[in-house]
């Protein structure tokens, strides 16, 4: 979405813990972390409802991504995890992602942007907000306290306000 409000083709924009503001070694983590996670969630894919089920198991499965996973509905993580290692092109897209070009700023943007991001994010790490803010200087940056990579896991009620509250011209 950041794409397109960077090309002026958007109306009112949010975007929750955007990708493509990592520098250095930042790409190499968000790859060397996030790619032995989805092998892993594949291998585990015929016990996942069994895993998740369990608050040990979900806290394991999803630390990098929520910052309270041990809270989440069991049921909901395993359908997640589920989609997540049945997406084939998950691989590449990491890929892409990880290689891809640092995102730019805008060229014409008139519409709100607004970039949300968790304070707990442990994928595209907090630091990296700073980075979106000076890409895209007319954005508002709203902050999830106690939120992982996933604000709609962790603070959905919040997240449903701050995406209503930006997209109500």
């Amino acid at each position: 979405m950041l794409e397109m409000a960077r090309r002026g083709q958007a109306g009112a924009v949010v975007a929750l813990d955007p990708g493509g503001f990592w520098q250095g070694w930042e790409r190499t983590f968000f790859k060397a972390t996030l790619m032995p996670s989805v092998a892993l969630v594949r291998a585990l894919r015929p016990a996942l409802s069994a895993i998740t089920g369990n608050v040990a198991g979900r806290t394991a499965l999803l630390a990098q991504l929520s910052a309270r996973p041990w809270a989440l509905d069991g049921a909901f993580v395993a359908r997640e995890l589920k989609s997540l290692a049945d997406t084939r092109t998950v691989n590449s897209l990491v890929k892409d992602l990880a290689n891809g070009a640092m995102q730019e700023g805008p060229a014409k943007t008139a519409a709100p942007v607004v970039i949300g991001w968790g304070r707990k994010d442990r994928l595209c790490l907090p630091q990296q907000a700073d980075r979106a803010i000076k890409a895209f200087p007319g954005a508002t940056l709203h902050w999830f306290e106690r939120s992982g990579h996933f604000p709609m896991w962790d603070r959905p009620e919040e997240t449903v306000r701050v995406i209503l509250d930006a997209t109500s011209i």
